[in-house]
């Protein structure tokens, strides 16, 4: 989710802008090393080996605690044997710091993947058994998990969101998915439609959607993802904002527009180092969803 930077030079040449990883340009005319080359295996091996440090700096943040048992679902073994954390711990910590802020909170994990099944076990484990080594109070929460993944299905027909027995689609009006997603309780998670987003070249007319009501006192919805970009044409979600007080119609909002109001880009290398990452996107995400309410209401 970093991206070195670099401008083009009049002589053919690149050159590096910086030595630090960032999420947005660090002046205008820069372009990120991965827009131009793609991903390369073993950058920090050739190319962009001075952030070599960067990278073996956050792996160590990363491992496992020391002398303690590696987790099925909870740790993950690396190429050279070591173990890593498979969720972050600054998830387990939001957690932490939104039950002790007293908010009332649903977590939706929402995945293009494969991968929602371990995720709603891992987690559930963490929550109901105290599995994680870090966080063994977690039961003291109190947070229920459903572990059944749901799906979202997307057409030129329309969105259809079911998960076991429940099903609803936007034949029956958008404000109906928005209804039903703002009153989700405790945590689970939904399989978003890749094949959809492919086909709309990657971009924000194919992705993962998101209903958002700006004209909502009690409820707000915050999309955290790296794959958040400000350039619509590469982006991984796709806003919905309802036109009117109540209303049925939407539009489709650019992200730059609700960005860290109801889009979060997770920096990936601070939301490993910082333990309190996710509760300070929050915290912003509040305030600025507010003074857009106060701003509506004036």
């Amino acid at each position: 989710s970093q991206n070195p930077c670099s401008p083009h030079l009049s002589a053919g040449k690149w050159e590096w802008l910086s030595d630090s990883a960032s999420l947005l340009p660090p002046c205008d005319d820069a372009v990120s090393y991965y827009s131009h080359f793609g991903k390369i295996a073993g950058f920090t091996s050739a190319a962009g080996r001075r952030f070599r440090g960067i990278l073996d700096e956050h792996l160590e943040l990363l491992r496992w605690p020391e002398g303690t048992k590696g987790d099925r679902e909870l740790s993950v073994k690396g190429a050279g044997g070591q173990l890593y954390h498979w969720i972050l711990p600054s998830f387990f910590q939001l957690l932490k710091d939104l039950v002790q802020e007293g908010r009332e909170f649903a977590i939706i994990f929402r995945s293009f993947g494969s991968d929602l099944p371990r995720v709603l076990s891992a987690v559930s484990r963490a929550l109901n058994e105290g599995a994680h080594p870090l966080f063994p109070d977690l039961p003291d929460l109190k947070l229920n998990v459903n572990t059944t993944p749901g799906k979202i299905r997307c057409s030129r027909r329309g969105i259809v969101v079911s998960r076991a027995k429940e099903s609803i689609s936007t034949r029956d009006g958008e404000r109906g998915l928005y209804q039903y997603f703002s009153s989700v309780q405790g945590l689970g998670g939904f399989q978003d439609h890749y094949d959809w987003w492919a086909s709309n070249t990657f971009s924000i007319r194919g992705g993962k959607p998101l209903w958002v009501d700006p004209f909502d006192q009690h409820v707000q919805h915050i999309f955290i993802d790296d794959h958040i970009r400000q350039d619509d044409e590469h982006t991984i979600v796709h806003p919905k904002v309802f036109l009117d007080p109540g209303g049925t119609e939407t539009r489709t909002a650019c992200t730059s527009e609700l960005y860290d109001i109801t889009l979060v880009q997770t920096d990936l290398l601070r939301a490993i180092s910082h333990p309190s990452y996710f509760t300070q996107r929050v915290h912003i995400c509040l305030e600025n969803y507010e003074r857009n309410l106060q701003q509506g209401a004036g």
